[in-house]
């Protein structure tokens, strides 16, 4: 594997982390990886403006990888209740499973732990995704039994094709990973 640059998203990033996320979890292109939604959600994964303020507001920031200089990888973190959070979390669909996607998040935790100080991770996943959960169980995370609603209404987030869609939180302990 050829060496991963990573470094914090800046305002200029916006639409090629927008096209990134896409690919990762929307259309056709995304079902050449596993993380595909397509199945579940058509339209947009992420908002741009939403995005820019994620990369712009205290305590929240877009890891970016970079490879020979293309963006290939991306995850959100934040500070939200005393935890961090993760999320948009999205590796180029001809690229997953090589181990690119547990390297950001073994960084994402570094940067809450080391950097923030903060005990835990959470994130929200749709729970009918129970491959993507196993592999967040496998690194750690536990299922909290937390439910929260999926925005139905709002197309920023897209066009939901089913309506039993619902997050899960999975969260994990950071205070006793080391770095």
């Amino acid at each position: 594997m050829l060496t991963l640059t990573f470094r914090t998203a800046t305002s200029d990033d916006v639409d090629a982390l927008v096209a990134l996320v896409t690919s990762a979890y929307r259309g056709e292109a995304s079902r050449a990886g596993w993380t595909t939604e397509a199945d579940f959600l058509d339209g947009a994964r992420i908002d741009p403006d939403v995005l820019r303020q994620d990369i712009l507001r205290p305590r929240s920031l877009v890891l970016v990888v970079e490879r020979d200089g293309r963006l290939i990888a991306c995850a959100h973190i934040a500070e939200e209740d005393g935890a961090g959070y993760f999320g948009m979390f999205s590796v180029s669909p001809d690229l997953q499973g090589g181990g690119i996607g547990k390297a950001l998040l073994e960084q994402a935790e570094r940067t809450v732990r080391d950097e923030w100080r903060l005990p835990a991770m959470r994130m929200t996943v749709i729970d009918l995704r129970e491959e993507l959960i196993a592999f967040y169980q496998r690194r750690g995370y536990r299922r909290t039994g937390i439910h929260k609603p999926f925005p139905y209404g709002d197309a920023r987030f897209g066009i939901p094709l089913r309506d039993d869609l619902r997050f899960e939180v999975l969260e994990k302990d950071l205070s006793g990973a080391s770095a």
